[in-house]
């Protein structure tokens, strides 16, 4: 039997969104986002230089048909020197649930377009009602809270860390996202201790369609804060039955790298591994190497997003697709006959863009393993139709098959 790998780029939109200007940064409309085309620009103006140098560099990606899909989805016609794609099929998929979070963008590549609106906090001081905020300090037995409002994590720690440590308190904040977010040191305030908070307060913010409770430990000291690898994320039931259990209730073998188990709160899952990108890239050559016939190995790799997309780094985001590229340069030659491997992502997070939020881009669909050529534009959940397809289980959802 065939194996399916879905592999997410978290983050890394190619413009041309049709509803865009719907959705905000600060309140500039996300009209014009495009997350790899304005990376390719600043590369080849020079302005992305820190680590790396010139123009950005993925030749394999590139041979996935990346530039290609990127043109089909924004009309940028950047792919005019690139090669044409080898053994690869691509196309640009357009999201319709109404969101550019991640829940929104993973629930519908495995083929369930969010069913409701999200509830989203108000970008003010406080943005948190004030039952909410005392449920927090009735569970984690503290007398107040820091923060309460919209930012980046990483400001949230130069703003607060020392103050949490002083005083106990944790630090909860959101972004334009359906997320509540609970910042916490991991000796000082202890990371089981933090995990029992979020996941206790997590019903709470569920009940309010409110999309995920994120975890946020960090250590260091003063002027030195750091986020460790203990992240979790408590994300709301899936309705219904998407890819994973699919594919489990087939009696098939499904295994998630990163926080794929998190995001689909463990629905169709067998086992999972975390860690840093790094870490992630070996368990993904990993399961290419072990996972048996007929298996689905579902993949995403954050830290375009969380280290360079919402910090607005250029060009360590231009440093990361380098290094996934040569990774799946590596990684191709691997595959069995008969393996199919998607590439794809979630939404966009434009390092160029205002704020410290997402932006609502399409996003690629490279597929190498089942011929060449132009798929088109298509849905985020025709790409759960299509992995079906290739395993030859059945699907539920509106998603069709581009295979």
């Amino acid at each position: 039997m065939s194996r399916a790998f879905l592999v997410v780029m978290d983050s890394v939109g190619i413009g041309g969104a049709p509803d865009a200007d719907s959705y905000f940064n600060d309140t500039r409309p996300d009209t014009g986002a495009d997350t790899l085309g304005h990376i390719v620009d600043a590369c080849a103006a020079g302005q992305a230089e820190d680590g790396r140098s010139g123009p950005l560099h993925l030749p394999n990606l590139a041979k996935l048909g990346l530039f290609h899909a990127a043109d089909l989805a924004s009309g940028a016609h950047r792919s005019a020197m690139i090669a044409e794609p080898v053994n690869a099929r691509w196309g640009a998929a357009t999201e319709q649930s109404k969101g550019k979070d991640t829940p929104s963008g993973h629930w519908e590549l495995a083929g369930l377009p969010v069913p409701w609106d999200w509830h989203y906090f108000p970008d003010t001081q406080p943005a948190f009602p004030a039952d909410l905020i005392a449920k927090v300090c009735d569970i984690a037995g503290v007398d107040g809270t820091l923060a309460n409002c919209h930012g980046s994590g990483t400001v949230m720690l130069d703003r607060f860390g020392a103050e949490h440590v002083r005083t106990g308190q944790p630090i909860c904040y959101t972004s334009a996202d359906s997320v509540f977010q609970i910042a916490a040191h991991e000796e000082h305030f202890g990371l089981d201790r933090l995990l029992d908070l979020c996941e206790r307060i997590a019903p709470t913010l569920h009940a309010m369609k409110v999309g995920r409770v994120i975890a946020r430990p960090f250590v260091g000291e003063e002027g030195s804060y750091q986020r460790t690898a203990n992240r979790h994320d408590y994300a709301i039931t899936l309705p219904e039955p998407i890819l994973t259990n699919w594919a489990q209730d087939a009696g098939r073998a499904v295994h998630a790298i990163g926080k794929i188990g998190d995001i689909f709160t463990m629905e169709g899952i067998d086992t999972v591994a975390k860690g840093p990108d790094d870490v992630l890239m070996e368990q993904l050559f990993a399961a290419v190497d072990t996972m048996a016939d007929g298996s689905l190995t579902f993949a995403n790799f954050v830290e375009f997003d969380s280290l360079y997309g919402h910090r607005r780094n250029v060009s360590g985001y231009a440093r990361h697709l380098e290094w996934f590229d040569a990774q799946i340069g590596r990684l191709l030659p691997l595959m069995r006959a008969g393996d199919l491997l998607l590439i794809t992502a979630d939404h966009g997070n434009d390092p160029t863009w205002t704020g410290t939020d997402h932006t609502r881009e399409r996003v690629p669909v490279l597929v190498a393993g089942c011929g060449a050529g132009q798929i088109g534009q298509v849905g985020f959940a025709d790409v759960a139709a299509s992995i079906a397809a290739h395993l030859n289980i059945p699907a539920q959802g509106p998603g069709r098959s581009f295979l």
